[in-house]
């Protein structure tokens, strides 16, 4: 994930830090000069590092921080807030139209995912009550309209083509009448890229925000690519004004360098992230989150969202209903577990909660397949089995076993660990946090 490696640098210095109690300015000017250092490796532009340190270093020599009882914590909380305001102090919105459908134009290179996050942004605006459209405005790249269309299928999302030979502003003229005429409130325009940047394919996209003068103009930018994804997002800038950007690949990217950079020296926002390569997997970029997270310090609003959207609405009303009950069974457990698994790899949601060390993430052995060894025990289980577990002798579970493949002692554990979610679900009296109801967000709130 983006910025695993800058923070566990970044960990390293100020676990070093608090060890010093009390600061001096050179004390302060090495911490900046290792700073400098791990961005630097992070593939953040230099000139953006330069401006960090710069405006870091100003504020913690000061008499305040020098002189504070706890000098160290002071330091941290001004890079937190500097690292906050070079990727854009608070998430920025998309903007809808006051009327008619909000027409989003998507751009970028080849290679940098627009195609794939085009249908991950629908799919986004469809489960919070949209009616999107996509459009495929891509007739140059081989099956560039097919895997729309596939796209598209899959999700539920309907798609806009026209005949071959179609000129793609005329393609985009006239999906946004469609979109008039047919109720979608929001229209994505997926348009050509290239291998680099040239006349051609910018004056095609400058053609096309004249024909249908798009709310918002979203730039696909490759985080792998570093600081090359600097010098795009300037280019595409200059030439179209776009309104933000979408940083694509963050799972594959360590270092984050991107993400620090295009703010700064661009002036415009970062508004998604794509997290994987599931069609769920993008989340809106929030600058001061995303600092929590590059610190260690978590990041539990982007936790609770997450298991928001895991949860079924229904299925955790009713959950809900049989532990004030007290009729929650395996079946129930089971699909509890199924649900957390839909929320992403575990280990990425471990650091999302604040206290936990990233750093040391890495060296835990998370077995994910042990989901999968908890469903082949339940479902060689009998109904009677799985609703009533305290019948569970020591023949049924040998019999369990030999069924599942597994071993009376996974069983015995699985058991154990039903038993305590059910102690803690008690406790709370259902009132599980994981399942709280989904309030309908308005579009001031999108």
């Amino acid at each position: 994930m983006a910025f695993d490696s800058l923070s566990e640098k970044l960990g390293n210095i100020f676990k070093n830090l608090r060890s010093k109690g009390k600061l001096t300015e050179d004390d302060v000017k090495k911490v900046m000069r290792e700073i400098k250092l791990a961005l630097l490796a992070a593939d953040v532009n230099y000139m953006v590092v330069k401006d960090f340190i710069a405006a870091v270093s100003e504020k913690a020599t000061g008499t305040e921080v020098l002189e504070s009882l706890t000098p160290a914590q002071q330091v941290i909380k001004i890079v937190n807030a500097e690292l906050t305001e070079f990727m854009g102090s608070k998430n920025d919105k998309v903007k809808f139209a006051s009327k008619g459908p909000t027409v989003v134009m998507l751009c970028g290179l080849q290679g940098a995912g627009k195609t794939t996050h085009c249908a991950k942004l629908a799919l986004y605006f469809k489960n919070l009550g949209k009616r999107p459209l996509l459009v495929a405005c891509d007739i140059y790249r081989p099956a560039a309209i097919l895997q729309l269309q596939v796209l598209g299928e899959k999700l539920g999302i309907p798609v806009f083509t026209q005949p071959e030979g179609t000129n793609p502003v005329d393609i985009a003229k006239r999906a946004v009448a469609h979109a008039k005429d047919h109720g979608n409130d929001i229209v994505f325009l997926d348009t050509a890229g290239r291998l680099h940047i040239d006349e051609v394919l910018m004056d095609e996209l400058k053609n096309i925000k004249a024909a249908v003068e798009p709310n918002e103009i979203l730039l696909t930018v490759d985080a792998m690519t570093g600081q090359d994804a600097v010098t795009v997002a300037k280019s595409f800038d200059e030439a179209l004004d776009i309104t933000g950007v979408i940083l694509t690949k963050t799972d594959g990217d360590t270092r984050g360098g991107a993400a620090l950079s295009v703010k700064h020296v661009t002036g415009k926002p970062i508004k998604f992230m794509g997290t994987g390569e599931k069609a769920g997997d993008l989340e809106p970029f929030h600058p001061d989150r995303m600092a929590s997270r590059i610190l260690g310090m978590g990041d539990m609003l982007s936790l609770i969202e997450k298991a928001e959207q895991a949860f079924d609405e229904k299925k955790a009303e009713e959950l809900q209903e049989k532990m004030l009950k007290n009729k929650f069974d395996l079946n129930d457990y089971l699909e509890n577990m199924q649900q957390v698994k839909n929320m992403g790899p575990i280990d990425k949601l471990l650091g999302m909660i604040p206290g936990v060390d990233q750093s040391k993430l890495k060296d835990v052995d998370i077995d994910e397949k042990q989901i999968a060894h908890v469903e082949a025990i339940i479902y060689s289980m009998t109904m009677k089995e799985r609703t009533r577990p305290e019948i569970l002798n020591a023949s049924r579970k040998r019999r369990i076993a030999a069924g599942s493949g597994r071993s009376v002692e996974e069983i015995n554990k699985l058991l154990k660990g039903f038993d305590q979610a059910k102690e803690m679900m008690k406790r709370f009296g259902g009132k599980n946090p994981m399942m709280r109801k989904k309030k309908k967000k308005s579009e001031a709130e999108l």
